[in-house]
């Protein structure tokens, strides 16, 4: 079949044929004429392109997804649940909230119809910075996450914060520092599993501060003191 034909098919537009084409998502044979032939095989990978992009995935992951096995696909899949279902109950939320205001709109319901549009907006801004290997990692380590596990995490973060600012001006090879690195490996391991992805993730997120959330910014405040971070980074903390 030619563009035109395959499309129609598909249920596409042929611009969209020649897209797929030009970013390797899709490549159909070649006429003679340098015309574009597509078979019937190669339908069931543009309806798992579209579903996929329906599903909020960008094109360049879509493609690595395909060109793999089906466990990463399954992975993804699975991370994008994850999103859809957060997404949901802050929807929710924000329903309720404005349900309950409708009776009675006082300030204070108005005021919490905000902040649970505010909340639902703001959820999955740090998706942007995952892949979705990396989210549906981050998803399951979220569901094992308890208030205790928390506070201990927070706990420890804050005193290897301190001891990190005591240590500034010593050499990043020495042992203090050394073992300083090692503790700060262990807090990280503990959100990312060892997961690369993750990590990846984590430095997109933490070189991109100016666009971070105003109470994002203010709930790490604590833990983002500059200096201490980059003797973590001359200490070379992911080899401690």
């Amino acid at each position: 079949m030619k563009a035109q034909e395959f499309a129609e098919l598909a249920g596409v537009t042929v611009r969209m044929l020649h897209h797929y084409d030009r970013i390797g998502l899709l490549r159909p044979r070649r006429s003679p004429a340098g015309y574009r032939i597509y078979r019937e095989a190669d339908l069931p990978r543009l309806e798992q392109i579209v579903a996929l992009k329906f599903l909020g995935m960008p094109l360049k992951q879509i493609r690595g997804l395909l060109d793999r096995d089906g466990s990463d696909l399954s992975s993804a899949l699975r991370g994008q649940r994850a999103a859809l279902e957060e997404k949901r109950r802050m929807l929710d939320r924000a329903i309720q909230a404005i349900a309950a205001a409708e009776s009675s709109p006082t300030p204070a319901l108005l005021k919490s119809i905000i902040e649970a549009i505010e909340m639902q907006e703001n959820t999955n801004w740090t998706d942007k910075y995952y892949s979705a290997e990396a989210r549906a990692q981050i998803e399951t380590r979220r569901q094992e996450w308890t208030p205790e596990l928390q506070a201990q995490c927070s706990r420890e973060w804050a005193e290897l914060i301190a001891d990190g600012e005591a240590a500034l001006g010593e050499d990043p090879a020495s042992e203090r520092v050394q073992a300083l690195a090692r503790r700060w490996r262990k807090l990280v391991e503990g959100f990312t599993g060892g997961n690369l992805e993750v990590v990846n993730g984590l430095r997109k997120l933490y070189a991109d501060q100016a666009n971070w959330p105003t109470d994002f910014q203010h709930q790490m405040q604590p833990l983002m003191n500059r200096a201490v971070w980059d003797l973590m980074r001359k200490a070379e903390w992911w080899k401690a």
